[in-house]
């Protein structure tokens, strides 16, 4: 070969090898991070343990993502501690993550600690009330995702806590101050119905026990508890408690009822945590949060444990039976 020839090639291939390079960029791995109250050990890798994180992995597997090859998860766990969730979310946005998601308690903490990265809420009360958007339709800031609009299905609660026990007895609501809307809504529905009603207000998980008993000291009829906070973080204790004190008690969310709670009426939590996979797509896609309207739950369940009905003695009504999605037996 020619010696002038060769050179001239050696330098054509030369230039063209960095051309070929950025035609070819590598791919980029998006990292989701989750911000919950389980352990983070039930939230790791392709395969977790959490129900609601199995349900975003498989609403991503539906819009085509590969778990490694187009995302990897980032989960930091309270291990049932709000108050753990500040230190938590610190590392999250250390950690750089291109998009949060975290349901109701964890999200103040996410508010004070990050407004660039997006965060999608994985259900909450009421987030216009609570702060974290401008308004439904509107977001205006890195917040978006689903409103739980929980106390709009309080009295609906309290009409399930009728039928199963009728009588004069008063309702009680157990609240903290993470669910303030829920007690404001209880106490709007009863003050129309004319039904009477009775606070328990809890500071924090020690005052559980102390709760119920005032509630069985009061004669109270049952109880609805509500869904966020201190008393989601402890479902399987505030269950137990219920059950010990002979109390029945209505929750806003199926894990209550899973955790040996008697009814609960609300929203399919891993239904918003598949949906949320549609958010997620469409912020690694370039959409900004603030221009993601809030969605509301589509999926709402009646969930029975008739193991706990037995032992509070309580026999449930072929009525509600029949408008049950699932009963535990």
């Amino acid at each position: 070969m020619d010696r002038r020839a060769f050179v001239a090639g050696l330098a054509l291939g030369t230039l063209a090898a960095p051309h070929a390079a950025r035609a070819q960029p590598a791919r980029t791995i998006y990292r989701i991070g989750i911000l919950s109250l389980s352990t983070t050990s039930g939230l790791v890798g392709p395969e977790p343990r959490s129900p609601s994180t199995k349900a975003l992995l498989r609403g991503l597997r539906e819009l085509g993502y590969v778990y490694g090859e187009h995302f990897v998860t980032e989960p930091r766990g309270g291990a049932g501690r709000p108050e753990r969730f500040p230190a938590l979310a610190a590392e999250l946005v250390r950690a750089r993550v291109d998009v949060i998601l975290a349901a109701g308690p964890a999200l103040p903490a996410l508010k004070e600690t990050t407004s660039t990265i997006p965060v999608i809420m994985t259900a909450t009360l009421d987030p216009v009330r609570q702060g974290f958007v401008q308004s439904l339709r509107h977001p205006g800031g890195n917040f978006t995702g689903f409103s739980l609009q929980s106390a709009e299905t309080v009295g609906k609660r309290l009409e399930l806590l009728r039928e199963l026990v009728p009588g004069a007895a008063p309702l009680a609501v157990l609240w903290d101050q993470l669910s303030v809307l829920d007690w404001r809504a209880a106490e709007a529905t009863a003050g129309e119905r004319g039904w009477p009603l009775v606070s328990f207000e809890i500071r924090d998980a020690g005052g559980i026990e102390a709760a119920f008993r005032a509630a069985r000291n009061a004669h109270v009829g049952s109880l609805l508890v509500s869904a966020a906070g201190i008393l989601f973080a402890n479902a399987r204790r505030v269950a137990e408690v219920a059950a010990k004190n002979r109390v029945p008690s209505i929750y806003g969310l199926r894990e209550y009822v899973e955790a040996g709670g008697l009814i609960s009426y609300g929203a399919s939590i891993e239904d918003i945590w598949r949906r949320a996979a549609v958010f997620v797509d469409k912020i690694l896609k370039g959409t900004k949060p603030a221009d993601l309207p809030i969605e509301q739950p589509t999926k709402f369940e009646l969930v029975i444990n008739l193991k706990t009905a037995k032992t509070l003695g309580l026999t449930i009504p072929p009525s509600v039976l029949a408008r049950a999605d699932e009963v535990i037996e």
